[in-house]
């Protein structure tokens, strides 16, 4: 850890860097102000060896319109405990968006860390667990997770989460 001291009216304050994950979460944080669906404005950065490799938020497919300019686009969907929700299927989620630029750019995200809002949804996790990710930092847990949470941990992939909330979405 890293101390650095500034003087503000004659007492000193301690200034402690974040940590890594602190950081690129921060930073998805920072990348989630580009999403284009107020219901799920989230962003991820994918990173190695404490460098980003690449970002992504959630947001239409390209040259398709946006939430914010015309709309949610709302199925009903049916989750295994029975219960019914409303989800907006506008957009690509931001891991999916990440995965892609990676594609697109040739850049490898073999054995690098995922940093996202929440955990993954099972589609999201299907794509990080082929792509060789090994470890996810969440901000929040995600309803409907279980899936995710059991193919994370058959195959290995360390998941944290800085906190214990479940995300919650506005009602439509």
């Amino acid at each position: 850890m890293c101390y650095i001291f500034a003087i503000s009216e004659n007492k000193e304050e301690k200034y402690i860097r974040p940590t890594w994950d602190e950081y690129f979460m921060e930073v998805a944080r920072t990348v989630a102000k580009r999403a284009t669906c107020d219901r799920g404005r989230s962003g991820c950065v994918i990173a190695r060896d404490n460098q980003i490799l690449v970002t992504g938020y959630v947001g239409s497919p390209a040259g398709l319109p946006h939430c914010d300019e015309v709309g949610h686009l709302m199925k009903k969907m049916l989750h295994s405990d029975g219960t019914i929700s409303q989800h907006c299927v506008r957009t690509v989620h931001a891991e999916q968006n990440a995965i892609c630029q990676a594609a697109k750019r040739g850049i490898s995200i073999d054995g690098a860390t995922v940093y996202c809002k929440m955990t993954p949804c099972r589609t999201c996790a299907m794509l990080i667990i082929n792509c060789g990710i090994k470890r996810v930092v969440c901000e929040k847990h995600y309803h409907d997770e279980a899936d995710s949470l059991e193919m994370f941990r058959e195959v290995g992939i360390k998941i944290e989460h800085l906190e214990d909330d479940v995300q919650k979405y506005a009602e439509m």
